[in-house]
């Protein structure tokens, strides 16, 4: 049976589900795999060749690759699965192609004749078919005109199969409906929040017994880190500071090398407006002189922002023809039109900033305090070879704080820690990671220092004594009565409401919100205000621990959608087309299942793994 595909070209989940055509050629440039494998496998009659199983592994690791940005090689292809799932469509498809073949459907001449002609991929530079490019096109995918061909009518004629297989696909209408209505559903609520000034009590004094019950009952609280015992030694540029003092003549070169940051001439702020024409900008200028028009209305009808037309603080060299003008002109002035490099322009001239020079003497101090870091970063830069060479020939830390410029210092290290060389991001990371066993080794500093340690303990987590934590055991204490006491004054409150008092008569300041949406989010309160919201039935109410705080919170209404709203019938619509392409892509699956079942599937593994060797 042929057929031409009229309608099927418009099937939207046909042609979602399959993909199939081999027109969007990848560019891989495989060559054909020669010798005696043909097949990796066969299902029915129809067999899976070596050349598609390279094309198609080619084509998934590359996609693969784009969508990680790395370029991934076949053992990690393999490690991925990517090989299995690239078989398991191939075979898939070889099911389908004997379905098809079974049931006598075909693509005729003049259908693989269409579909070549309108594909992009063979058209030469005028947009029309180009017959030499469709032959190198397939040269370089490693295809000759037969076999695309033949491709060519397995997708067609299998398109047209599957469009059968899932044409008739419906979403039921109640469901769609009732996923939309839940989906659409809003929710009116009611909530206080109780803190300690609604507690009607004053919390009674704990004595030293409940004080250390409450510290033995919370150890988690009162629990010291992971602790680690350093010694290390390390020289930082500023150590060596006074060593790397410059004389006033390299302090007069840097000065001069640097000359524009001290010496520079009056400068101004502007803004530069371009218009089109000369004359468009004379009109906008006799529009501002006349008072019917800002800068900023000027700015706003060209479609642009203050930003945009901002040139910040120039020289007048910067405006090029039009600087002369600009910098004879008082501030706040707008001048023009003058020229541009992008066509006259109004200039907008907002502050003079006045020519300034800071003498030697003045930065004198500024450039010594440069001068010398850098010249002392350079000294330990000169002298870290001949430390790390010590330390590998076995001296301790003690001998290189005797031997050399390096300082010795000692650290009870943890997470918190961040005085001194603790606060180097480079330190802390290296001795998380280290352990008692480990030597120490030269490391750098991201000042331009070095360093080197030892772990000389590992201190596990421990229970600090209560004597140490009184004053922090007693506020902790206080906070949990606290709390405690607030969860029973909400309970009584939920209980009242719940046998038909309004939460407004509790006696606690009461706030309202109307229509909250599915998923919304209220402002200031704990996210599971929202959430518990929608698993409550109207008049409900419940209490609400999270986040350290107390709330009760009820269930004033629930709002469906509006059957007309057109927001909701586009999102029932949307949920509908959401079903049916769910359905068929489960539908497509079985029925490759089926029909890969039904012919009998034989796999030729050594063919699988040549061709993988050779795509090494």
């Amino acid at each position: 049976m042929s057929s031409p595909l009229r309608s099927k070209g418009r099937n939207t989940i046909v042609w979602v589900l399959m993909a199939l055509l081999v027109l969007g050629l990848g560019g891989f440039g495989l060559t054909n795999f020669s010798g005696s494998i043909r097949a990796i496998g066969k299902v029915g009659d129809t067999e899976v060749s070596v050349n598609d199983y390279a094309r198609a592994l080619s084509n998934e690791i590359n996609a693969f690759s784009a969508q990680v940005g790395q370029q991934i090689t076949l053992e990690m292809a393999t490690a991925f699965g990517l090989d299995r799932a690239v078989q398991a469509q191939l075979f898939t498809n070889a099911a389908l192609d004997d379905q098809a073949a079974q049931i006598g459907i075909s693509a005729g001449d003049e259908e693989v004749r269409r579909q070549i002609l309108g594909a992009g991929a063979f058209r030469g530079l005028d947009g029309r078919f180009d017959r030499q490019n469709y032959t190198l096109t397939l040269r370089q995918q490693g295809l000759t005109e037969t076999q695309f061909e033949t491709a060519l009518r397995a997708d067609t004629a299998r398109s047209v199969l599957l469009a059968a297989v899932v044409g008739g696909i419906k979403a039921p209408a109640v469901l769609a409906q009732t996923l939309a209505a839940w989906q659409a559903e809003t929710r009116s609520l009611s909530h206080a929040e109780l803190i300690a000034a609604d507690l009607t009590e004053a919390l009674p004094e704990p004595t030293e017994a409940d004080l250390r019950a409450f510290h033995a009952a919370h150890p988690e609280a009162f629990t010291s880190p992971e602790t680690r015992d350093i010694s290390y030694i390390w020289l930082t540029p500023a150590m060596l500071r006074d060593e790397a003092t410059p004389d006033d003549t390299a302090l007069r070169a840097l000065y001069q090398s640097r000359i524009s940051e001290f010496v520079f001439g009056e400068r101004r702020l502007v803004e530069q407006l371009v218009y089109p024409s000369e004359a468009a900008a004379v009109a906008a200028k006799a529009r501002f002189d006349a008072g019917q028009a800002t800068f900023s209305d000027l700015v706003t009808e060209r479609g642009l922002t203050r930003e945009d037309v901002d040139l910040g603080d120039v020289a007048k060299q910067d405006l090029g023809a039009a600087g002369e003008a600009v910098f004879a002109a008082e501030a706040p002035a707008l001048l023009g039109p003058l020229p541009s490099d992008f066509g006259p322009a109004l200039y907008a001239v907002n502050a003079v900033l006045a020519a300034q020079e800071i003498p030697f003497e003045e930065a004198r101090e500024m450039l010594a305090a440069e001068a010398s870091m850098d010249a002392a970063r350079r000294l330990v830069a000169e002298r870290a070879e001949g430390y790390a060479d010590l330390l590998a020939g076995g001296a301790t830390l003690e001998d290189m704080a005797k031997e050399t410029e390096m300082q010795a210092g000692t650290i009870r290290f943890s997470a918190d820690a961040r005085e001194g060389i603790a606060d180097y991001e480079g330190f802390r990371t290296a001795v998380a990671a280290a352990t008692p066993a480990d030597f120490p080794e030269l490391a750098n500093l991201d000042d331009g220092g070095v360093y080197a340690f030892q772990v000389t303990a590992i201190n596990p987590p421990a229970l600090i004594p209560y004597e140490e934590v009184a004053d922090a055991v007693r506020d902790a204490w206080a906070a949990n009565e606290t709390h405690t006491r607030l969860l029973a004054r909400a309970e009584a409150a939920v209980a009242a409401v719940n046998a038909g008092a309004p939460l407004s008569a509790q006696g606690m300041i009461t706030t309202t919100v109307g229509n909250l949406p599915r998923g919304g989010f209220l402002e200031g309160l704990p996210a599971a205000v929202a959430n518990t919201a929608f698993t409550m039935q109207p008049g409900e109410a419940r209490v609400i621990d999270a986040e350290g705080r107390v709330l009760v919170l009820v269930l004033d209404a629930v709002h469906a959608p509006a059957a007309d709203d057109a927001a909701a019938v586009a999102a029932r619509d949307a949920l509908a087309t959401q079903i049916e392409q769910s359905l068929a892509r489960d539908l497509v699956d079985l029925y490759g299942r089926a029909a890969l079942a039904d012919a009998g599937l034989s796999i030729d593994a050594a063919a699988i793994a040549a061709v993988q060797a050779q795509m090494q």
